[in-house]
């Protein structure tokens, strides 16, 4: 597919269609980066645990770290051999 480079402000870009970023996944921010010659756009990769361990140091902090179900066993657990 051929599309135009246009001038935007001091800039000049490309009008990617919608049909190719939803095949790509490509919405919010983008990776660009030029490799031999070529520009590269691909979706930001996120780590899907990030900002976990610094939630996790606030809860704790906030004393909101009990257990959901404190106490949940059956009778005779404790005669179970492992």
């Amino acid at each position: 597919m051929q599309v135009a480079v246009r001038k935007m402000g001091n800039s000049q870009g490309i009008l990617i269609p919608k049909p190719i970023l939803s095949q790509v996944g490509l919405e919010g921010t983008a990776d660009l980066q030029v490799k031999n010659g070529v520009i590269e756009i691909r979706p930001v990769k996120r780590n899907p645990r990030e900002g976990w361990a610094k939630d996790s140091q606030a809860i704790a902090l906030a004393n909101d770290d009990q257990l959901a179900w404190p106490e949940f066993a059956n009778e005779g657990d404790a005669e179970l051999v492992w």
